[in-house]
């Protein structure tokens, strides 16, 4: 549960959504877990043991138990189950009168099973630490947070900034912590009462993280929807705690939208820029655009624009302006509105979410009083078992099916999103009364079927590239509803002749059928080619301007490989790529969506379908125009064209020609808001891209 090992939301593992561990954000989304130590100065115990648990979807996933010895011994374990993912560790640490650590002993397996070895130690005015991913050494002083182990530790560094009064810790290997009292209130259960504090961590991740604990600044909870941790007999306290975590994350993210957003309240053009016509996905020159409002008003060459007085002109010699882009899969969590709309997605398609949850946050972001991107929910159905989901609606029956059906329906969904326990029997009937309330209808492939079955039972689309692939893989997988649907696609996709007649048979299918691909190819790129000790291929780009802690997840790995298969994963992915080719050539819409780290993400997703053989416009287009389309919003958005929404991203650069130009986003519009990429960058301890 630390930084860079995080549970995934939904689909694959977010190997750094926006909230570290918030992001798992993963919270990738789910919040970090904290356990206080005694400073110097408190009575010391002979032995004291505190139990927690942890819940997933308010079912008990696993536990926390740690031991507190004499002599600043403190012995930890802790491990969770998430559908067959999920880590078991054992920590063993001394710690110095401060609460530092100046021996840390981690092992066992990370979320994806790889093995764990990680050490730190103290010796004669110098740290070293050292495992699978990093090895250095620097004077002693600062303070190790590890990759892998226990969260206890992160209370110690509650305590390390308590006693520093204000002023920053240093961090190993690099970069500091700070910390903020936020709220307090007193807990009532079993006939006891606590006083508890919340605390935030700013250093850690893109966000602070918080943590609450008791006036001994012991841990006392984690609270969340999703995912929760909480000491034994205080279960009770989750919601109580969520709800006060909740308004002042609410009331930071109000702040941050009155300091960064500007509502311009006269026209804005921007002249002399290369405009992308996503309709056509072709460059047009030397184009000046004006907007108002919340429209553009104007679009043509610049020599022929009339700019009145009143007009505030922005120069746009040497860039390009798109179209907000579109994330057509997201699981949206608060932060993803700073980054989606820093990175130029101004529309986001959530995929899978808690309903009153995404209801607040949708309802926040479009009344801007916080930052974020339009928003199209996706209701998701999976069936009930030990390997659901971890949010959404669960179905056993034909009547439990067409009520959810029905709930999403009402409330406005526009799809329908089926998970992998959901009994495939059901399937034809939720499409069917799907279909008729108006609402499409994806999702993973439900286990027991195949992609093939899926589309033949009226799926309107596939969620993620593996999905096709295990298609041929029938008698191979024993349960898609665990890591075999990713690990089964690394041994053998690279063995699946591509030009073979059931690939052909099997597109033709899709053709018939107008079936669409949400192939999240960035969502795989870690998971199949990252090596631990090496930077994450999909993270290498961005990897300088991330915040320091952050970046040390890029070099975690991805699924464990031996030498003898190291190749054949790699193989595998490349076996990805050809796959979405193949399907574009053909004329299988492909859809640019991400699963992954918002904003920043999407960009990558669009270098790997240029990668894949897709022309940078085109693929240009299909993280706008045809997003749109398919959204059934191309009258007023998706374009930059008079009437639509100012909705738009201004680049440096030319994408249609370096897809990676994309990256360089400087100013950002959403219904007319102007926003400078840099600053919300900033906010989320992000550098500009050059």
């Amino acid at each position: 549960m630390r930084v860079g090992s995080y549970p995934e939301i939904m689909g694959e593992p977010l190997t750094m959504r926006t909230r570290t561990p918030a992001i798992l954000g993963v919270g990738l989304v789910f919040s970090a877990v904290f356990f206080g130590l005694p400073l110097e100065g408190q009575n010391p115990v002979e032995q004291q043991t505190l139990r927690y648990v942890i819940f997933s979807a308010g079912r008990l996933a696993g536990n926390e138990v740690d031991t507190f010895g004499p002599g600043g011994r403190l012995d930890s374990t802790f491990e969770f189950n998430d559908r067959g993912r999920g880590p078991k560790i054992a920590a063993h640490y001394l710690l110095a009168t401060d609460g530092r650590p100046l021996k840390t002993d981690i092992t066992g397996n990370d979320y994806l099973k790889a093995p764990v070895h990680e050490h730190f130690a103290v010796e004669n005015g110098q740290a070293h630490w050292n495992s699978t991913s990093e090895n250095g050494s620097a004077s002693a002083g600062g303070f190790y947070v590890s990759n892998n182990g226990p969260a206890a530790e992160l209370a110690v560094l509650v305590g390390a900034l308590v006693k520093a009064k204000g002023g920053p810790v240093k961090l190993y290997p690099s970069g500091e912590a700070r910390l903020e009292q936020l709220t307090d209130t007193t807990l009532e259960d079993h006939g006891e009462k606590v006083h508890v504090t919340e605390y935030a961590i700013a250093g850690l991740s893109f966000e602070p993280q918080t943590v609450w604990l008791d006036d001994d600044l012991k841990f006392l909870a984690s609270p969340g929807k999703w995912f929760a941790v909480l000491r034994e007999g205080w279960e009770s306290a989750n919601e109580k705690l969520y709800d006060l975590q909740r308004k002042a994350e609410e009331a930071r993210y109000a702040r941050l939208a009155r300091e960064l957003a500007r509502k311009p309240g006269h026209p804005v053009a921007i002249e002399h820029v290369r405009v992308f016509d996503s309709e056509h996905a072709v460059m047009r020159e030397d184009q000046t655009v004006v907007m108002e409002g919340d429209s553009v008003t104007a679009v043509g060459p610049s020599e022929a624009a009339k700019i009145s007085s009143h007009t505030e002109e922005v120069d746009g010699k040497g860039k390009t302006l798109v179209p907000g882009l579109f994330d057509m899969h997201a699981h949206l969590q608060p932060p993803d509105g700073l980054l989606d709309n820093a990175s130029g997605v101004t529309s986001a398609r959530d995929m899978g979410n808690d309903i009153e949850e995404l209801a607040r946050l949708e309802s926040r972001w479009q009344n801007e009083t916080a930052i974020g991107p339009r928003v199209w929910e996706s209701g998701f159905i999976d069936g009930r078992g030990p390997v659901q989901a971890p949010t959404g609606i669960f179905v056993l029956t034909p009547e439990e099916a067409q009520a959810a059906v029905n709930r999403y329906a009402d409330l406005g969904y526009i799809q329908i999103k089926l998970y992998s326990s959901l009994k495939p029997e059901l399937v034809p009937g939720i499409t069917k009364l799907s279909h008729e309330r108006g609402l499409r209808v994806s999702g993973h492939v439900p286990n027991g079927m195949i992609a093939s079955q899926f589309v033949e039972a009226g799926a309107d689309e596939l969620q993620h590239i593996n999905f096709i692939f295990l298609n041929f893989l029938s008698g191979k997988v024993k349960d898609t509803r665990t890591p075999e649907r990713f690990t089964a696609v690394a041994a053998n996709a690279a063995k699946l002749d591509l030009d073979s007649k059931e690939v052909k048979d099997f597109i033709n299918l899709l053709l018939q059928h107008h079936t669409t691909v949400d192939v999240t190819m960035a969502t795989f790129e870690g998971m199949f080619t990252g090596r631990p000790g090496k930077v994450s291929p999909d993270f290498a780009p961005i990897l300088g301007p991330l915040p320091a802690q952050v970046q040390r997840s890029a070099f975690s790995g991805g699924l464990p490989v031996t030498a003898e298969i190291d190749e054949l994963y790699q193989d595998s992915y490349t076996a990805m790529l050809r796959m979405t080719k193949k399907m574009y050539d053909a004329g299988v819409p492909i859809l640019a969506g991400t699963d992954a780290l918002a904003g920043l993400m999407l960009h990558r997703e669009l270098e790997l379908e240029v990668r894949a053989g897709i022309p940078p416009a085109k693929a240009l287009q299909i993280a706008t125009w045809n997003a749109a389309k398919l959204l059934k919003r191309k009258k007023e958005l998706g374009s930059i064209a008079p009437g639509n929404k100012a909705d738009f991203v201004l680049v440096d650069g030319n994408p249609a020609e370096h897809i990676s130009d994309i990256r360089r986003c400087r100013l950002v519009g959403r219904n007319g808001t102007l926003y400078k990429s840099d600053a919300l960058y900033a906010a989320m301890g992000i550098k500009p891209a050059e």
